[in-house]
Order: structure tokens, then sequence, then C-alpha cells
């Protein structure tokens, strides 16, 4: 699990300081399907190789340090942890994909689980799929975003860790998955966030709002 214990209650986390959150508490860790909440809210899943920054894309969105705790050990987070938001929908972040020093047999059950969850689950409104700005995208995110583009499942691009590049790699960046995206005949929202000291991750909070 990588959530905060303290926010596991039924009270909501007031947020004055953002004007999109104004209260979000973690509800629940689904190792499968069956253990997510009922089909009632629009969910918007965070996806991404592990130690993409998922964890911290949630903090910061929620304006809340600890909500969910951040690793620099890849493969932290083991089950969808979902989170409340507004009290309307869920935010819901996902065991990360590619490297991760757990066992194969783990490695299949995740990956099961997820295949499953985006197969059957019917309230997702978008993945958001977020990969590290400082590198191209890697294997597994492109076999994953053809996935997703192949069975009609919508999706949007984040590339995070803004705060550690230049404007140059930024455009570079965007050029590179365009690229990717023409490729696979597709073609979804790319944007750019950080969610560092100082970061800005606007684009990411209008772009949910647009698909609320």
């Amino acid at each position: 699990m990588s959530v905060d214990s303290s926010t596991s209650s039924d009270a909501s986390l007031s947020n004055p300081n953002s004007p999109f959150i104004k209260t979000a508490r973690f509800m629940l860790s689904a190792p499968s399907i069956k253990f997510c909440p009922e089909n009632d809210k629009p969910e918007f899943c965070l996806a991404g190789r592990s130690n993409v920054g998922k964890s911290s894309i949630v903090n910061a969105i929620t304006n809340r340090k600890k909500l969910a705790k951040t690793s620099n050990m890849p493969g932290k987070t083991r089950e969808m942890n979902y989170f409340l938001m507004n009290e309307s929908w869920y935010l819901v972040d996902l065991p990360g994909y590619g490297y991760a020093k757990v066992s194969k047999k783990e490695q299949e059950r995740w990956k099961h689980a997820l295949g499953e969850y985006f197969e059957k689950r019917e309230d997702i409104r978008l993945v958001i799929i977020l990969v590290d700005i400082r590198h191209k995208p890697q294997e597994s995110d492109l076999d994953f975003m053809f996935w997703l583009a192949s069975n009609e499942m919508p999706f949007a691009c984040v590339l995070n860790k803004s705060d550690k590049v230049n404007k140059k790699r930024i455009a570079e960046a965007k050029q590179e998955l365009r690229n990717e995206h023409k490729a696979m005949n597709v073609e979804v929202p790319i944007i750019v966030t950080s969610a560092g000291p100082g970061g800005d991750i606007s684009e990411l909070e209008n772009l949910i709002q647009s698909f609320l």
C-alpha cells in the first residue's frame, strides 16, 4: 500500500488552498477488480512505469504532502489505490509497470489484475499515462499506449518531472511522443507537469476538469 495511514478515515480532508480539489481522502487499496468500489463515480487513472512520479502527482493535485506515500524504490505501489476527490470522482494510483524488484509471479499478478481492471471497469473516464520527460518513451510505455488505442480506451500522456529539464528538452519530448502517436494513428492530449517544488500541474487539472 502506498498511502498515509492517517488519511484512511471516513473524514474528508479539507483543502482550501486549491480551487480544484476541495476535499480528498484515501478510500481503499484494491488488489483486484472485485475489491474496487461500486461503479458509481468517474475514475481517472494514473498509470506509468515504476518511479515515474504517480504518488507525487496525487499529492500535488490535492495539495497534500503525504496523502500518497512516495518512494525512490520502484514497485512500491502494488495495488490500485483509490482516492475520493470532492466526494464525486476517483483518482486511482495504479501499480507501475516495467522494472520492479518483485518476483515474476507478483508481476504476473499485477498484469492480470490491471488487464481485468481496464477491460471490465465501467467508469474509467480517462487513463493518464505519466512518462519521465528526461527520457524517450520506453517500450513498455509504447506497448501500453498501443493497447489502450487498440481497445479504444481514452488516454492522455503527461510528461512529468519537467522541473528537471530545460525548454529545449520539453519541446523534444513532446515531438517524440507526437511521432510515436502518429505511427499508432492516434491523437491524444500531451501535457507537461512537475510535482516538484514550485512545479506546475495546472494543465493536468484542466485536462481532468474537461473530462468530468
